[in-house]
């Protein structure tokens, strides 16, 4: 069937929409841990590397068996390229604005800043572990929460042992500090 009568999204809108949720605020850098980075830096390698040259490898062998509108390697393989440049070019901006922060700096100090793990127990008496990190590192399932979300924003700068007044969507809710900590810097 000719392309031209098929209604086909290339992703583009999925990729806007994940930009827009991992927007960064503005007048704000990207602030990022060095293995986040590393991470980020890994995966455009990976795909640059590895992953890119095989799929081209692919369409050109595919491109080799004749018509191309009903060849399946071919149009799967496009489409796959397609979705790989579209990721390097996300990953190098996100490395071109990424402001690399050494949480260790704070090593041993009670107050929070980025990178802190923090021990909190709200007033219904439950307690919570959170990690401060980058937006593009954020994995709410293990407690890494990005430096935008509101309770990170809540209890930056506060110290350990504070209580703080935080204005969540279900109401207001009051945070006791119990624990601060940072990762120790790494021996040279």
């Amino acid at each position: 069937m000719n392309k031209a009568f098929v209604k086909e999204s290339d992703g583009d809108d999925d990729d806007e929409a994940a930009a827009l949720a991992l927007a960064i605020p503005p007048g704000s850098k990207n602030y990022i841990t060095p293995a986040g980075y590393q991470r980020i830096k890994d995966e455009l390698l990976q795909l640059i590397d590895v992953d890119r040259p095989e799929v081209v490898r692919i369409v050109h062998w595919a491109a080799s068996n004749g018509d191309r509108s009903e060849n399946g390697d071919y149009i799967y393989g496009k489409r796959r390229l397609r979705e790989i440049d579209r990721r390097i070019r996300f990953l190098t901006k996100r490395m071109d604005l990424a402001a690399v922060v050494d949480p260790s700096v704070h090593h041993g100090s009670d107050q929070i800043f980025f990178g802190a793990t923090v021990t909190y127990c709200d007033q219904h008496g439950q307690e919570r572990t959170i990690t401060i990190v980058g937006i593009d590192e954020l994995d709410p399932l293990n407690g890494k929460i990005s430096w935008v979300a509101p309770v990170a924003r809540a209890l930056t700068k506060a110290r350990e042992g504070d209580v703080i007044i935080f204005h969540a969507p279900h109401g207001v809710d009051e945070l006791e500090i119990l624990q601060v900590s940072y990762p120790a810097p790494a021996a040279d």
